[in-house]
């Protein structure tokens, strides 16, 4: 007889709706009702619960193996200092075992206050203006500490570990290893020296439109800080951006206004634009593997792990390293 392959996460893929509710209301000593709702999410599992007093609930099952307890700590820590200071986050609620983070079946979970709102697919001057204000406070919090237990973005660190996980064991046909460790080496070192000396600070680390939602008549909600990282400030700008610097000096001229409103904004780091976008390439190819790895498939992207798929990704990280050779060094008085 044929035994069934065991699921190693069995218990976080297995998530129903008794266990669930039941964490929720263990956690928090409340009561929720029969609502159930998932959530999208490429990483963890989400889902949407109500109590019976009709406040919404947002608990998360952390993906196992991703972080480990005191990272997950690290990011709580972090959106619990901006509550604090009345920035507008969506922070962890505490349990009643005193910490913002619950244990179960081997599992971490955390328990947030429901916030709805929308993402924007443009900005308004106004809105660039009131991004720039959020994004200094939230610097300006993320520079008080360390979060030693969270990735440092940056080519010695986090891209040079993921580069080696991407090169490691069959992941890339042989055929096409040497081209994608050519090429991504080359971005690091003509990157590296861009980075040398540049302030390094707990950031949102993913903050694209998505992360960014709007309530009309209130100001935007920095949500979804899964992400955070150590690393430079213009890495929560740039993916914001319409286009590259050269295509977004407008809106770059009303951030910055908003953001020095707060905190000083190093104009230098316009040069990291581009170099930050190559590192997301990197970071995205390696977390479609760990993908891969762990499920066996991924639901990122269809063909991953092809030789197709290679091949376009040594491509654009080709085009990528022109982009950065031929970027100027300074922005002048543009700005």
């Amino acid at each position: 007889m044929k035994v069934a392959k065991k699921n190693k996460h069995e218990p976080f893929t297995g998530l129903g709706p008794d266990l669930v509710l039941g964490l929720a209301e263990q956690a928090l000593g409340v009561r929720c009702t029969n609502m159930f709702r998932p959530l999208t999410s490429y990483i963890n599992r989400v889902f949407e619960l109500e109590q019976v007093n009709k406040q919404g609930l947002v608990i998360k099952f952390y993906r196992p193996g991703r972080w480990s307890e005191a990272a997950l700590l690290d990011e709580h820590a972090f959106l619990l200092e901006l509550a604090d200071q009345e920035i507008p986050v969506v922070a962890p609620l505490v349990q009643q075992n005193g910490s913002t983070l619950g244990s179960a079946q081997g599992l971490s979970y955390a328990v947030f206050p429901k916030r709805g709102g929308r993402s924007c697919d443009e900005y308004t001057d106004e809105q660039w203006l009131e991004i720039g204000r959020l994004l200094g406070r939230v610097h300006n919090i993320g520079a008080l500490r360390a979060a030693p237990h969270r990735l440092i973005l940056g080519p010695d660190h986090s891209a040079a570990e993921q580069l080696a996980y991407l090169l490691a064991g069959d992941r890339v046909q042989a055929e096409l290893r040497d081209q994608l460790q050519e090429v991504s080496e080359a971005i690091l070192s003509e990157i590296r020296p861009l980075f040398a000396g540049c302030e390094q600070i707990r950031i949102h680390g993913d903050c694209h439109f998505a992360n960014m939602i709007h309530r009309p008549g209130e100001s935007f909600i920095l949500i979804d800080f899964d992400d955070m990282v150590t690393g430079p400030p213009m890495q929560d700008l740039w993916m914001l951006l319409p286009g590259d610097v050269s295509e977004s000096f407008v809106e770059i001229d009303l951030f910055i206004e908003g953001y020095e409103t707060f905190r000083p904004f190093d104009r230098r780091a316009l040069r990291l634009v581009e170099p930050l976008r190559a590192l997301r390439y990197i970071h995205y190819m390696a977390w479609c593997a760990r993908q891969a790895q762990e499920d066996g498939d991924t639901r990122a992207i269809d063909g991953f792990g092809s030789r197709e798929y290679w091949q376009k990704e040594i491509g654009d990280l080709k085009d990528q390293l022109l982009r950065i050779r031929q970027a100027p060094s300074t922005f002048g008085n543009m700005l």
